[in-house]
């Protein structure tokens, strides 16, 4: 590349992080000024981790700065060579090669203006594209890393045209179908733009044909070793759950639920309690029993992280979907939580949102399962998005 913009687009278990860090490494073993930002400083510090870990697998160490955030942790235990900056003020004359991370208020400072090579911007799918467009002036060559098909960023307020969108979300909008009130995206990134990790390293085929199709235009793969996961069902077993991988709906039809349901609940622990104990075998081809740690509970509103919070034991992982980006487990379980009709006032597009549905399913290895009110599929729809919305779940209940 000779300037412009590199989308790299990570679907859920494709090794993103890890792709980002062998790039990243490549680049700097030939001598270039690599920048690393995000919103977050943990965002910067996975990908620094990554990138020290890539380095040290070939004997060398990670030489550059860190510049903001927490001063100590394994970020700079593992990697003794990378300084710590306190300041965005004098980071620019600590920096003398090798890689730099930190944030907006790093790379927008006048100083930085044309200093590097590269900028890598991780989770881009949730860094404001003012925020991208200040930092791009400090590197030739801009690299973006995300998935706007995950979750995006929280928007508050009302902005004008694009000044709305992340950075990820600006470089992927399909111009020909786009409306200024209801932008359009593309669901993969075009081969002439970008890269399309397209394998993912987590979930089993069964989850990861749901996640391809119904997501990814049937892009995304399952690595041949995902196949060995899972759940052992005793030939003939009856019960709430008998399949051993995949996608798995369980009805419950109260009436009245908006943001919480305990009629969910109960369905929810009566499954964990069938599955707990049974033998799983990983992708490796170990064998264990599933423990509590081996779950994720899902729920769309705190209400109903609450109360399945006290109706499961203290360890369990409880949390919306946005507490969850990023981590795995063999199964995962989503409460829905919102009787047919009931949907209160964010309404179907949010319990139903493709990005939400999509993170959520797919922090499944083995077994992802729906707990929901089936009538559901049966609710009108006011417009085309609801359609798209309505069919979505349509394939759940079908699972």
């Amino acid at each position: 590349m000779s300037g412009g913009c590199l989308v790299i687009q990570g679907p859920p278990g494709t090794g993103k992080t890890y792709t980002a860090s062998r790039v990243i490494t490549t680049l700097l073993a030939k001598g270039k000024k690599v920048g690393v930002a995000s919103d977050s400083h943990q965002a910067v510090v996975n990908l620094l981790l990554a990138c020290g870990e890539a380095v040290n697998e070939n004997g060398g160490l990670l030489h550059g700065v860190k510049v903001g955030g927490d001063a100590e942790g394994p970020l700079f235990s593992a990697n003794p060579a990378l300084r710590y900056v306190s300041a965005t003020g004098g980071a620019h004359d600590a920096y003398t090669d090798g890689v730099v991370g930190g944030t907006a208020w790093l790379f927008t400072r006048p100083e930085w203006e044309g200093a590097l090579d590269f900028l890598f911007i991780d989770e881009a799918g949730q860094v404001p594209l003012a925020n991208a467009a200040a930092m791009a002036r400090c590197a030739k060559i801009l690299v973006l890393l995300g998935d706007q098909r995950q979750l995006e960023q929280p928007v508050q307020g009302s902005h004008p045209g694009d000044a709305g969108l992340s950075a990820l979300q600006y470089a992927l909008k399909d111009t020909a179908a786009s409306k200024p009130d209801a932008p359009v995206f593309h669901a993969v990134v075009s081969p002439d733009y970008g890269l399309f990790l397209g394998e993912s390293r987590r979930m089993h085929p069964a989850v990861c044909r749901f996640i391809s199709e119904s997501i990814y235009e049937g892009r995304l793969g399952s690595h041949p070793d995902c196949a060995r996961q899972k759940i052992v069902v005793k030939p003939g077993a009856k019960g709430l759950i008998t399949k051993e991988a995949g996608v798995v709906f369980s009805g419950v039809e109260p009436d009245g639920n908006i943001q919480r349901s305990d009629e969910e609940v109960d369905r929810v622990l009566a499954i964990y309690q069938e599955l707990c104990g049974r033998p799983y075998t990983a992708s490796d081809g170990s064998t264990r029993p599933l423990a509590l740690n081996d779950f994720l509970f899902i729920a769309p509103y705190n209400a109903q992280v609450r109360v399945l919070q006290a109706a499961l034991p203290d360890a369990a992982r409880v949390g919306s979907v946005d507490k969850f980006q990023g981590q795995e487990a063999p199964v995962c379980i989503l409460s829905l939580c919102s009787s047919y009709g009931e949907y209160g006032s964010r309404g179907l597009a949010f319990i139903l949102n493709q990005n939400r549905i999509n993170v959520a399913i797919s922090r499944a290895q083995c077994l992802a399962l729906v707990v929901a009110d089936p009538r559901i599929a049966t609710a009108p729809a006011g417009s085309i998005g609801e359609m798209i919305l309505i069919n979505l779940f349509c394939k759940l209940a079908d699972a």
